[in-house]
Order: structure tokens, then C-alpha cells, then sequence
């Protein structure tokens, strides 16, 4: 598969946020349902004054409910669309769009950018309360409530022993054909100063439900209902483990998006493509 651009046609590069609550997740929907994909090709669709819908590819797909911060779209567009447009695109998107969905930037894309292949890394954020009046109303919808109290230090040395490539079959919902091997490059817990608790959840790529089931097997560390090993354990047994709870969207919010050097993004783009296997895992 080519990263190549079409003839005539400009690769452009979009950052955006959106509150997920009310949309049913980042993809467009056969039932029509509400989604950040077709908010946003809907609009650029309407200010480029285009007789077509030209399709956007994303950083990360996000489940409905789920919020994003720094999520990255790359869209392929003609180029005289593109020189007419380009100067006032930005603005008469953000008069276009619907509050809960904002692109903050817009640019031509270095060659070889893929927004999805050529990631190297994601980094999410789930961030829960254990205060026992519960969630601050004016942050109800990115906070979780938790009714127990939490420590801190026992979650974080369980999520040291799933940091590193492993296959995640026992935190992901499976999909035919993918592989459910990761690199979790970053995972751990801190309290803030106002007393939420706040993942950091870096890999080099997520399966789907990978970040919700990974913080709901560290909670029940942090409330007592499980050791301190447990979540190593399910993680070794490869399985689905019933136990293991996946925690609600609201919480979650893909934070930001990295990149390789623009001489390296047309090779991590064909090596992402690449299904992985685990060291000493056989072929045949």
C-alpha cells in the first residue's frame, strides 16, 4: 500500500479537539449517527463549497464518549481547492463546526505523512476521583467517580509490570485479523493537587478497549479487590478475564499524537503496516 498523493491533489494535515460526549465515537456510521468524521467532512465539504466528501484518516479512532485533545486527521484535497481555500480555511471551519469540535490547525503535509501509519506514539489520559462527595459538576463529564479510596503507589507497581511489547489479547476486544501486540511505552498514576487521579497511557498503538480495561484492572489494585499482581497475571494468561472491567468513555482523553522526523515518516508508515509477532513467536 502507497502513501503516494494523488495527482492534482494536496495532502493536508488537520490538529483537532472534541468533547466526545455527545458523539457515537470518532468513525462515521451506517445508521447516521452523530461522529467527529463526518462532523468534520461534512463541514469542509460545505466552506470548500465541494460537490464531493473528501474522506478523512485518524491518529487514533476513538470509542463514543471519548474526548480528544490532540487527535490528527490528514485529508487529501485537490490542489486548486487547496490554494483557494487554505488562507481562510481555518476560520470558516470554526464557524462551521458545532462547539464540541474544533480543528486548531491546518497545513500542507510533509511528504510521506500518513496521520494514522506514521505515528510512532499515542498518549491518552484517564482521570478519576476518589473523593467521597464525588466528581466536581463542573468536570463530570471527563472525570470518573470512583467509591473507593485508591492507592496510588499499589497501582503503579502493577502497571510496571505491563509496561513494554506484549500481546494484549487479555485487555482488547479482539478483531479479526489484527494483532493485539503492543509497546506500552508509558503507564503510570498520579494525584494531582485537586486530587484527581490521572493515568498517562503512551504506546506505540492501542487495540480497541486496550486503555478502559488496562485503568479498570489497575483500580481494582487500587481499591484493594485484586493484589498487586494480579494485573500481570491476566496480562501473562492471554485471555479475556472476565474480572478485568472496562471502565466508561468519559474519563479518557487522547491527549496527543507523535511523529518521526519528515525523512522517517514515509518508512514508519510501511513499517506500521507490518503485523507483529513477538520475539521467538514462529512464523509457520
Amino acid at each position: 500500500m502507497s502513501d503516494d498523493v494523488q495527482p492534482g491533489f494536496v495532502r493536508v494535515r488537520l490538529d483537532l479537539s472534541y468533547d466526545g460526549r455527545d458523539f457515537s465515537g470518532w468513525a462515521k456510521q451506517a445508521r447516521g449517527q452523530r461522529t467527529v468524521q463526518g462532523e468534520i467532512e461534512d463541514a469542509l465539504k460545505t466552506v470548500t463549497r465541494s460537490p464531493e466528501t473528501f474522506e478523512l484518516t485518524v491518529a487514533g479512532r476513538t470509542d463514543a464518549g471519548v474526548h480528544a485533545r490532540g487527535q490528527v486527521a490528514h485529508v487529501d484535497l485537490p490542489e486548486e481547492l487547496w490554494r483557494e481555500h487554505r488562507e481562510k480555511l481555518l476560520r470558516r471551519l470554526a464557524g462551521r463546526l458545532a462547539h464540541d469540535v474544533r480543528v486548531w490547525r491546518v497545513r500542507e503535509a510533509p511528504e510521506g505523512f500518513n496521520a494514522r501509519f506514521s505515528a510512532i506514539w499515542r498518549r491518552y489520559a484517564y482521570r478519576v476521583t476518589d473523593h467521597p462527595g464525588g466528581v466536581d459538576p463542573l468536570l463530570r463529564g471527563h472525570v470518573l467517580w470512583h467509591d473507593w479510596t485508591l492507592d496510588m503507589d499499589a497501582m503503579n507497581e502493577a502497571a510496571a509490570a505491563l509496561v513494554g511489547e506484549h500481546d494484549f489479547a487479555a485487555y482488547c476486544k479482539k478483531r479479526e485479523g489484527a494483532t493485539t501486540i503492543r509497546t506500552l511505552q508509558e503507564l503510570r498514576w498520579e494525584r494531582r493537587p485537586d486530587g484527581i487521579l490521572e493515568a498517562t497511557v503512551k504506546a506505540d498503538a492501542f487495540c480497541h478497549n486496550m486503555v478502559r480495561s488496562l485503568v479498570g484492572a489497575l483500580l481494582f489494585v487500587g481499591d484493594g479487590h485484586r493484589p498487586v499482581e494480579w494485573p500481570g497475571k491476566v496480562l501473562a494468561a492471554g485471555v479475556r478475564d472476565s474480572a478485568v472491567h472496562v471502565v466508561r468513555p468519559h474519563g479518557l482523553t487522547l491527549e496527543e499524537v507523535g511523529y518521526p522526523a519528515d525523512d522517517r515518516l514515509a518508512a514508519r508508515s510501511r513499517e506500521a503496516r507490518n503485523k507483529r509477532t513477538l520475539p521467538g513467536a514462529g512464523c509457520c
